[in-house]
């Protein structure tokens, strides 16, 4: 797998030490609260995994899966509801934990649903921030990781049809294994 990456952008260190900085923030949000954690599913299992173990609060976990890509590398604009939450977000405080923030669309669906089931508040925290891919909307994440270039990156989650979510490291996959 290795061989197909163009080049690291961001190390298994380098990750790791932004969990902890993250882990830290959210603690000293929702140190009086129990927010209801939502890990983005599939993308978001590593990155979900490292900062909860950083987060010094009680908190309640749960998965929610949608798709907009389909395979592809381009997101379809049409986002899809594969699994819903098994918990109630009526009067929670729900943080979203995602891989990357891309297009928004995703985001935007996402914020819309649980607003109208009752949520008390949403917010946002992605590992990676693609400004780039996005029009000027508004959409955003309040938590941040690394803000990252308009390529296609895979690695710590983010995959291409399937492949390279185990990588320890994020990297710019070569455009020849995509494009072929």
């Amino acid at each position: 797998m290795d061989n197909d990456i163009q080049r690291v952008l961001y190390s298994e260190a380098k990750i790791q030490e932004t969990c902890k900085r993250l882990g830290s923030q959210l603690t000293n949000v929702y140190r009086s609260k129990r927010p209801l954690v939502v890990c983005v599913l599939k993308g978001a299992v590593p990155f979900t995994a490292d900062l909860i173990k950083r987060m010094d609060v009680y908190m309640d976990l749960d998965f929610i899966d949608v798709s907009s890509y389909h395979g592809g590398t381009k997101s379809s604009g049409t986002v899809k509801l594969l699994k819903d939450l098994d918990t109630s977000v009526a009067g929670r405080d729900v943080l979203f934990v995602d891989d990357i923030v891309d297009t928004g669309k995703t985001l935007v669906y996402l914020q819309r649903l649980l607003r109208n089931r009752g949520a008390a508040s949403m917010k946002v925290c992605t590992l990676m921030d693609k400004p780039e891919a996005r029009p000027s909307d508004g959409v955003k994440a309040d938590y941040v990781g690394f803000q990252v270039p308009n390529e296609f990156l895979v690695g710590y989650g983010l995959d291409y049809q399937g492949k390279y979510r185990n990588l320890p490291y994020v990297g710019i996959l070569k455009p020849d294994i995509y494009q072929a």
